[in-house]
């Protein structure tokens, strides 16, 4: 390469350039370090022009990050500008958001010190000009505005400068640039619409590409693809091209085919499909897809083998300046690795995941979307679950995208970010772009942002940055750093339980993972816990120095516990939280709720005995009793632990202490029993802890007996025979162990049944539920039945309550179907002399039920029935008297048992009705009910005349005016007759009744004594009445308004004319019955005046609601005869070309509103309206439809529907239009 004269002063310049003496950086704002012999521009172009030690580039695809500044995510914040654009250069500086999310900082986002330096050095001392450009590969290539690019190896230094001050000012300013996937080749785009390639090994100018598009236009993207040989490029003009290099007898060419040109919509963006080197033999690759953005809408074609489009996708709508985005990445889905490209405009990312069918089809299936509250500029996969977004505001947002959580945010106001607004209005050809490309790029930063290898490079005015996930310990530490412990257990967790996101550094197998986080939490429990006693406030009061401790303790036995490292716990943490008495005692306390969920159940014996203590000393008995039960009894001193309780009345503990740590179940009760005695044979009142005892003595013995441990958990299996024998044995011992002369017979069970009668026999009933196959079980049963009976019959300690409670459960038991007990029959009079005694009032309804339960089930055959029923009578057991005389057939005195029990009489119509229409009786006995009820009707008719009126009309319609006429009361007469008579639905509505006129008439002189409001309407719905007796009736109680009806109904409308005459006359004052026609006839005239206008008024809006309605019609007409032009040449559902296949004859459906569909597609979205055997389908857009919220369920008919179908099939080519619409909507127009 010859030197130019810019060259030479670039050289010349660069000699005397030392990057630890630029005067012009701020040192504060890019911290720039110390560099050791760094390279000159000199340097590296004299070894370019050499050719003696040519660049080989290091085999690496990740930069190295040991000459990197790492912000963390609190001091990242990061603004904008656009290196051409000078609107771009006077943004307002944002305050920095120091909120962090619960996924801690997720990215690490670090300067590029050594690229950052020499690009402003580069910039000032050699005039090189302001960056536009950036790509990453196994290299980083920077273009700037005067046309060279700078490249740097992984360690950022600067390898190769390309291009000279000559060739910018020919070509303008580096647009776009590109790197082969072995770094061996660079493209780089030009504003004025040149391309270079530029050989990265040496340096050399392999291609000036002038001819591969349209003069006049800047080159806004140009990308390689897999093959090295085939690019692609997008211009101004929104056309795309393919490059195809050649080399032929040494000779280099580049072909160049158009794939889109701009004239059918501008490209603004393109994405080839790169694979990862572990997928280049993805079957997907074959097909080298490219992925473009115009605006509006995304295609995905394939260059090889042909070219051919396989996927077109309309966007949504959105803001005119929102900025296409795209990007491919390569996404495991359901045990398969397939593309996934990820595109937006506006603030929703849309998924399309792409795979090769067996056909050899490639098939675009749409995924989840993703929507955020913001306009979205930049794009990237980081990886193949997280994705990187940058808003208008320059916002960076870390979104998960299973999940769809954004996890982390940073704001980008210092990196002030370039912007490609100059090459989008394409100002260095003359800005000869449309308006619409030209807003886009306002927000256009493509040619800023590049990520390779899970790394994002963003570039700025003055510097590049770089963003890279966070390992998992990075994450923690930041938290830690930052003191929050809390915050980094958390995290920390979430990493050991696999729900974290965005994980770099971690295991694949749970268990390793798991392993290797739970040491480190462990580092972290340690440090926290040094923290919190290294900042315990040492002065002030010590309620601040418990809550210091309470926002502590409690999170370290969380956190030790879900390790299941209660050794860690009890062990080191703990002596270290012993030394303050504050942090042992909330230690103490904060243990409770773990060991009453069950999640803390051994304790050693230190932590116990100062768990006691601590407990004991403040008190805190209540507590103490709920730990006790819930440990491991093992871990207990019991003997300790037993003189505790006893002291403290903690029964509950003390029982669990003695059932699980001695499988003793008798001691506990002893000793309750001897606590109670005292208080039961002075006849003191009972004091709480009585009651308490007592209680707990009733749920030990209860709980026995079931086989379930007191108070929680069970007995075991092989211990549970034993104990229900020995508490069996137990209650029926004749004396207890310290018994006096003056003690009675069975203390226990005597015991017992005075303190609480109903508890006891409730305890047993529960026991004996559980007694049916066990025959052991059963002889205890019958004993203490026994030695109830024994104690309690004929005991004046006892009162009769007491007894009768005995009875009743006695008699529960007897009813019971699978009852083993025997009971003397003397007993059983004794049962029923006490439930049938009258003269005591107290329960009469469980009484009578018991009894009734007794009865049903058979124990009715230990009576004598007519003793039975003569003392249900007496006690006015009317149930029992019902079963028994239903018992004998005796329907009849059921209606007088009804009649009597004022719980049951109004049941008593449904009981003649059923019995009187149901199957099943005998004529002789529905007669003598029929009877009975005939007999009563007066009371039942008093008792409900509506029930009783339904009850006539379908049983005694016969004898309607018998029974009127035996009925005294006339108010009572009105009510029934005012139900028998109404309207009625059903199968008696037309039943006529004898004298139906007669009783109407009846009616009407009832409803003018008692109800005269309700004449009128009576009038109205009743036609069974005679006119001249209705209207007597109506004379004589002087209802003039009814008499009026009925005179104009009659045909005298004279007479009902003078009724209301006389009436008005009557309340009107004779003043105004005098006077001359002079004084109204102003009045007169202008009601005549009054009606000619609005008769005109009418006649106009008449002819003007004509006219519309003829407008309307012929617009409605022009409107569904025109032709259909669809948007489209796809089908909107399945979006597919409309010819999918060519073999067949399908029909397709055409829109007024331009959308194109499938007939199949649209039959299957269930998208037709009307009847199904209509000759014309009718059908509703369903893009509309849906857009509108009339996608679920089919509505008869579309409100307003202005979406015409035009159905075409491929054979015929016939059109058929549906008008229907358009003509059902005006008929029903004129109908109205």
């Amino acid at each position: 390469m010859s030197q130019s004269p810019d060259t030479r002063s670039l050289l010349s310049a660069s000699s005397q350039l030392n990057l630890m003496e630029v005067d012009s950086i701020d040192d504060k704002e890019f911290d720039i370090p110390q560099v050791d012999t760094p390279p000159t521009l000199e340097s590296i172009l004299s070894e370019l022009e050499d050719e003696e030690e040519p660049f080989v580039l290091e085999d690496t695809c990740v930069l190295n990050t040991d000459n990197m500044d790492a912000h963390s995510c609190d001091t990242s914040s990061l603004a904008s500008s656009d290196s051409g654009d000078p609107a771009h250069l006077k943004r307002k500086r944002r305050t920095v958001d120091l909120n962090a999310t619960v996924h801690g900082s997720v990215l690490r986002h670090s300067l590029l010190k050594g690229i950052s330096a020499q690009i402003v050095s580069a910039a000032d001392k050699v005039d090189a000009g302001l960056p536009t450009a950036i790509t990453v590969s196994g290299v980083i290539a920077v273009g700037t505005s005067h046309g060279l690019a700078l490249v740097f190896d992984t360690n950022q230094a600067l390898r190769l400068c390309l291009g000279t001050k000559t060739t910018g000012a020919e070509f303008g300013a580096v647009s776009a640039l590109s790197i082969n996937h072995d770094c061996s080749r660079l493209l780089c785009g030009f504003a004025k619409g040149q391309i270079t390639m530029w050989d990265l090994a040496n340096g050399k100018l392999l291609r000036t590409i002038t001819d591969a598009h349209p003069p006049g236009t800047a080159i806004l993207h140009v990308k390689f693809t897999d093959d090295p040989t085939l690019a692609v490029c997008n211009d101004s003009g929104g056309s795309v091209f393919e490059l195809a290099f050649r080399r032929v007898m040494g000779m280099r060419s580049c072909d160049s085919r158009c794939l889109f040109s701009g004239s059918k919509g501008e490209v603004c963006c393109i994405e080839p499909l790169h694979a990862p080197p572990d997928f280049r033999d993805h079957p997907i690759t074959h097909y080298s897809l490219l992925a473009m953005a115009s605006l509006t809408k995304i295609l995905v074609i394939g260059l090889k083998p042909t070219l051919k489009v396989w996927m077109t996708f309309p966007y949504s709508k959105s803001d005119p300046s929102s900025v296409p985005q795209l990007a491919w990445q390569f996404v495991p889905v359901q045990k398969m690795v397939n593309p996934i490209l990820a595109f937006c405009k506006g603030d929703t990312v849309h998924f399309l995941l792409v795979k090769k069918e067996e056909t050899g089809t490639i098939h675009v299936i749409k995924q989840r979307q993703l929507h955020l509250s913001c306009d979205i500029i930049s794009l990237s996969w980081i990886n193949s679950r997280t994705l990187v977004l940058v808003d208008s505001h320059e916002k960076l947002q870390v979104v998960d995208r299973p999940s769809q959580e954004v996890l982390e945010t940073l704001d980008l106001e210092q990196v002030q970010l370039v912007y490609n607004s100059r090459h989008f209005k394409s100002l260095a050809t003359g800005g000869n772009v449309s308006q619409a490309l030209a807003l886009v790029g306002e927000k256009a930063c493509y040619q800023s942002v590049s990520s390779y290898a899970g790394q994002i490079v963003y570039l700025g005015t003055k510097s590049a940055h770089i963003m890279t996930l966070r390992n998992w310990r990075e994450r923690i530490d930041c938290w830690l750093k930052q003191e929050h412990f809390v915050e980094a257990l958390s995290l920390a967790w979430s990493f050991h339980e696999g729900t974290a996101k965005a994980v770099v550094g971690l295991f694949g197998d749970p268990l390793k993972r798991k392993g290797v986080v739970s040491d480190k939490m462990v580092e972290i429990l340690f440090q926290f816990t040094e923290y919190a006693l290294k900042k315990c406030p040492e002065q002030g009061k010590i309620q601040v120095m418990e809550q210091h401790f309470q926002d502590v303790v409690p999170v370290l036995v969380e956190y030790c516990l879900l390790l299941q490292r209660a050794d860690l716990l009890f062990n080191q943490l703990y002596a270290q939280l012993v030394e303050n008495m504050v942090a042992k005692g909330v230690f103490l306390e904060s243990l409770e709720s773990y060991i009453v969920a069950d999640r803390l159940g051994h304790l050693t014996p230190p932590i116990m005995r100062d768990l006691l203590a601590h407990y004991h000393d403040n008190g805190m008995m209540d507590s103490l009793e709920r730990c006790i039960v819930h440990l491991d009894v093992t871990s207990l001193d019991i003997q300790q632990v037993v003189q505790v309780c006893w002291e403290n009345q903690l029964y509950d503990a003390m029982i669990y202490v003695f059932n699980s740590g001695m499988n003793d179940y008798i001691t506990p009760m002893e000793k309750l029993f001897a606590v109670i005695v005292p208080t039961l044979k002075e006849g003191r009142s009972l004091t709480v802890y009585s009651c308490v005892c007592i209680n707990a003595y009733m749920c030990v013995c209860s709980c026995c007996l079931a086989g379930r441990a007191y108070p929680i958990g069970d007995i075991p299996e092989d211990l549970v025979v034993q104990v229900k024998n020995q508490v069996f044995e137990f209650l029926i011992r004749l004396h207890s162990a310290d018994s006096s002369s003056e003690e009675e017979v069975f203390p226990f069970i005597h015991t017992l049944l005075h303190f609480d009668t109903r508890e006891f026999l409730n305890v047993l009933a529960m026991t004996f539920e559980d007694f049916k196959n066990d025959k052991q079980a059963l002889e205890y049963q019958q004993r203490i039945v026994d030695i109830l009976l024994k104690v309690m019959v004929d005991n004046p300690d006892f009162t009769p309550s007491q007894v009768g409670g005995l009875f009743t459960f006695l008699a529960r038991q007897l009813a019971k179907p699978d009852n083993t007990l025997f009971v003397n029959r003397k007993l059983f009079d004794q049962v029923l002399e006490f439930l049938c005694c009258p003269d005591d009032d107290s329960r009469h309804t469980e009484r009578q039920q018991v009894l009734l339960e007794l009865l049903q089930v058979g124990g009715v055959v230990q009576f004598n029935e007519e003793r039975l029923l003569t003392l249900a009578e007496k006690a006015k057991f009317y149930q029992i008297c019902e079963f028994l005389y239903e018992k004998k057939h005796l329907y009849d005195k059921i209606i007088d048992c009804y009649l009597q029990d004022p719980l049951r009489k109004w049941e008593i119509f449904s009981y003649i009705h059923n019995l009187l229409s149901m199957p099943g009786y005998s004529p002789e006995e529905k007669q003598t009910v029929k009877n009975k009820a005939r007999q009563h009707m007066q009371e039942l008719i008093t008792l409900d005349p509506s029930k009783s009126a339904d009850l006539v009309l379908f049983h005694f319609v016969d004898e309607v005016q018998q029974i009127i006429s035996e009925l005294q009361d006339d108010q009572i007469l009105f009510k029934f007759l005012s139900c028998l008579l109404e309207p009625r639905e059903g199968p008696h509505s037309e039943s006529l009744l004898p004298l139906e006129r007669d009783l109407n008439e009846l009616l009407l002189d009832l409803l003018c004594r008692f109800a005269p409001h309700q004449l009128l309407s009576f009038l109205h719905t009743s036609q069974h009445y005679r006119l001249e007796e209705a209207i007597q009736i109506t004379e004589k109680y002087h209802c003039n308004d009814a008499r009026a009806y009925l005179l104009q109904k009659k045909g005298d409308v004279q007479g009902a004319f003078a009724v209301l005459l006389e009436v008005t006359t009557k309340h009107s004052d004779p003043v105004y019955g005098r006077g001359k026609l002079a004084e109204i006839q102003g009045l007169i005239l202008g009601m005549l005046d009054t009606f000619n206008y609005e008769q005109t008024l009418l006649e106009t809006t008449t002819s003007l609601l004509n006219h519309d309605l003829h407008w309307s019609l012929a617009h409605l007409r022009a409107a569904v005869t025109r032709g259909l032009h669809p948007r489209q040449d796809y089908c909107n559902i399945c979006l597919q070309h409309y010819k999918r296949r060519q073999d067949s004859a399908e029909e397709i459906i055409v829109f007024s509103c331009g959308h194109l569909y499938h007939f199949q597609c649209l039959q299957q979205k269930n998208c037709g309206w009307g009847s199904a055997a209509e000759v014309q389908q009718r059908w509703r857009c369903y893009k509309c439809s849906s857009s509108h919220g009339g996608r679920s369920g089919i509505s008869t008919e579309p409100k307003r529907s202005r979406s015409a179908s035009l159905a075409q099939s491929k054979e015929d080519k016939s059109h058929c239009l549906s008008f229907s619409v358009h003509c059902e909507s005006i008929c029903r127009l004129f109908s109205n």
